[in-house]
């Protein structure tokens, strides 16, 4: 519907991917890099991660519309949980390859001569397997052994590798895949854009379909529309697309800050926001709460491996409310039992005192001594709960200056 309003070829922000609509972000520039250098090598795994929405699969597309097919035959396959057996049929078929009704013996004999063949047609053979994530160890292992396959000491096989972030985490901490680990010669994680991409990206894909300004774009725009997809090339493809079509309904030829706002409020009313980003998990006090690590970029060809999950400690809230009263908070509880203590301590010191004769004994110590751990058990587990809070809290103001549309519930959580 707005691609007719605004006079538009297209839609420049459909969510299927499209090789046409890439756009060379930083990070794209770096993976295209290492994906060229693979190429050139000829040889061994390259491996590509992002995040659902980021850009590996038209990342892709744009490679394969990049190759000469006369020098080189690629081949994708989007992989799914297979047995290993199962995946050396699907690369079968993907050669062109008869692969019904035969056993891995004969499957991999019937590859390993096909890569023969291009490689004596002078073609160098690729094989792109797109959601790695999906796939058993076992079937990552038939991939390795397929790229054993050489003639005249030259590699017949090259193998690119994408997935979402768990597969690195697999491929690059489990110790069966140690061989495997040997082969990657380059690695890169697809991050979201920067602030500054977003303008050029959304006009890029704009242009591509013939707009000639109309609507424009007030320039605080493009941060409120970063702001509220994180960078994420497929959540700001959902959000551009919902507020140009408001623009269409509303026939504006301008859009402004006010505008994105109102779409964001509408989707988030009717829960299509969800598709834009993801809903922040609220807080566990009572849980550890896990901190990614950030991948860093090194000029190495082979980059760094993930580090393990940073897992802050956070102390659970132990309350052990005397009060059975259902209407009395746990830590109202603690604090009654806390004075209930220092009032017994105090008043058996006051007995004690006020009558000399009086023989405490054996009994009053005990009890005094009783009271005492009571009320320096009390303070630490006071200590122990407030220190806790600290944490939660400090975890708290950092979603919310890392999540601005969840800040308002993060907010109401806090009081």
């Amino acid at each position: 519907m707005y691609d007719q309003f605004y006079g538009l070829s297209g839609r420049p922000f459909q969510l299927t991917p499209d090789p046409h609509f890439y756009f060379e972000s930083g990070t794209h520039r770096k993976a295209m890099s290492y994906l060229g250098y693979g190429l050139a090598q000829g040889e061994g795994f390259i491996v590509i991660t992002g995040d659902i929405g980021a850009g590996k699969t038209t990342l892709v597309g744009h490679l394969m519309n990049t190759i000469d097919p006369n020098r080189l035959t690629a081949v994708k396959l989007v992989s799914t949980a297979v047995s290993g057996d199962a995946l050396l049929q699907l690369v079968a078929e993907q050669f062109g390859l008869d692969w019904e009704g035969k056993g891995k013996a004969e499957l991999l004999s019937d590859i390993e001569a096909f890569l023969r063949e291009e490689a004596r047609a002078g073609r160098r053979t690729l094989l792109i397997v797109d959601e790695g994530q999906n796939l058993p160890i076992a079937a990552v292992e038939e991939l390795r052994m397929l790229s054993n396959f050489q003639l005249g000491g030259h590699s017949l096989l090259q193998i690119f590798l994408l997935g979402q972030p768990e597969f690195r985490t697999t491929l690059f901490q489990s110790p069966s895949l140690e061989q495997l680990r040997q082969r990657v010669i380059a690695t890169h994680h697809l991050d979201p854009m920067e602030p500054e991409e977003v303008e050029p990206y959304i006009l890029h894909r704009l242009g591509k379909v013939g707009w000639q300004g109309n609507p424009s774009f007030a320039p605080d725009v493009f941060a409120l529309l970063y702001d509220h997809s994180d960078g994420v090339p497929r959540r700001l493809n959902v959000l551009v697309s919902r507020v140009l079509l408001y623009g269409a309904v509303e026939q504006l030829t301008r859009i402004t800050a006010s505008h994105v706002r109102l779409v964001v409020a509408e989707m988030s009313a009717d829960g299509g926001f969800a598709q834009a980003r993801p809903i922040a998990a609220p807080v566990d006090a009572a849980a550890a709460v896990s901190v990614p690590s950030a991948a860093a970029d090194l000029d190495e060809l082979v980059l760094d491996q993930p580090a393990p999950s940073i897992t802050p400690e956070v102390v659970p809230l132990r309350f052990t409310p005397m009060a059975t009263d259902p209407d009395v908070s746990p830590a109202a509880a603690e604090s009654d039992e806390f004075a209930r203590a220092r009032s017994l301590l105090a008043e058996q010191l006051r007995v004690s005192a006020a009558d000399p004769e009086t023989d405490v004994g054996a009994v009053d110590s005990v009890t005094v001594a009783a009271l005492q751990d009571q009320i320096a058990n009390l303070e630490a587990r006071l200590s122990e709960q407030d220190d806790a809070l600290r944490r939660v809290l400090d975890l708290l103001i950092e979603w919310v200056e890392r999540d601005p549309v969840g800040a308002p519930a993060a907010r109401e959580w806090a009081a």
